[in-house]
């Protein structure tokens, strides 16, 4: 088979241009410090580490999530103990003035103020806020969810944030919750019949865990049937009791101070593990952060010391390649008139 002249001369470019591609490849992850430069450089790899950047970027969002609820939970928290300090003083004050021969008229006048200057504090912890959003609201965060009578505005909403992918956590616990020992929940397909008075029993189609209710048009039931301590309610009828000297009422405020501590422990001790719950899950994904990383590292970046080896390789292949051409390749005249 006879070889032509541009036979050699395609041969030998071929070769200098594959190799020059090869040292630019080399350059070019020598100054990027990263062998994946391009999805071409590696299909699977490229698609790999786009994944992982993905779910570096919402990792990222949860973690701004847990902030907010850590921030949530933390003043919740600090708000029911405050109320709770708040209780064991009020029961102090009822303890003391619960016998007529440890106080007289005069004393509980004087401790009367006390009690209106809790009922205040109580009321402005319960309207606590971080920035304009209330936390004791329910969903109604933007208004006071405790007037100044007590009553309470807010509803039993539960803010759920995404802490991590498709785990979900309450960040917020409801004043309906947190200064009731049994709540009433909002009453389901309640009709009422219009033709009687309101103080006539009436049958009431309340549907809760598939159990129906008879009450009365004035009457207030809880979902458990249980009496319901309201914490404001309570201070109020302490503060009336010590103006009146009524030291019954005052005696019958003590077992419910007890009922409304305790609802306020039990409901801290829930904060407590929502708390714990989200350190944990924050914990892990920090770890799960740290394993990505680690997996991303090994398919995108290069080592420096293989591919500084294999660029003094081919540059040798290079100047080996330019070599070679100039010796077959050596065009005369003669050349060209072959």
């Amino acid at each position: 088979m006879r070889v032509t002249e541009n036979t050699n001369y395609e041969a030998i470019r071929g070769s200098i241009r594959r190799s020059r591609e090869r040292m630019e490849n080399l350059q070019g992850q020598q100054s990027t410090l990263k062998k994946l430069n391009t999805p071409s450089d590696d299909p699977i790899g490229a698609a790999k580490v786009l994944e992982i950047r993905t779910e570096k970027v919402n990792n990222e969002q949860f973690q701004v999530n847990g902030k907010m609820a850590e921030s949530f939970l933390n003043n919740s928290d600090q708000a029911l103990s405050e109320l709770s300090e708040l209780l064991m003083r009020a029961k102090e004050i009822a303890i003391g003035q619960a016998s007529g021969a440890s106080s007289n008229e005069d004393t509980r006048q004087g401790v009367a103020e006390e009690v209106t200057q809790l009922y205040q504090q109580a009321v402005s912890i319960a309207n606590r806020r971080i920035g304009d959003r209330y936390i004791f609201g329910g969903f109604k965060t933007q208004r006071n969810p405790v007037d100044v009578d007590g009553r309470y505005l807010g509803d039993d909403g539960q803010m759920m944030v995404e802490v991590a992918k498709d785990v979900y956590l309450a960040m917020n616990v409801s004043g309906q919750d947190a200064f009731n020992t049994n709540p009433k929940r909002a009453l389901q397909n309640e009709s009422l019949d219009p033709g009687n008075d309101s103080d006539t029993p009436t049958t009431v189609n309340r549907k809760i865990a598939g159990e129906s209710y008879v009450r009365s048009g004035n009457e207030s039931l809880t979902d458990t049937g249980q009496e319901n301590v309201n914490l404001f309610d309570e201070i109020q009828n302490l503060r009336t009791g010590l103006l009146t000297g009524d030291l019954d009422s005052i005696r019958g405020t003590l077992e419910r101070f007890d009922q409304m501590q305790g609802k306020v422990v039990a409901t801290r001790a829930k904060l407590g593990s929502r708390l714990q719950g989200l350190q944990s899950t924050s914990q892990a994904m920090e770890r799960h952060n740290l394993v990505n990383a680690q997996l991303g590292s090994t398919i995108e970046d290069a080592d420096m010391a293989q591919v500084v080896s294999d660029l003094a390789k081919e540059e040798t292949v290079f100047r080996s390649a330019l070599a070679s051409a100039h010796k077959l390749i050596q065009p005369t005249l003669l050349d060209f008139l072959k």
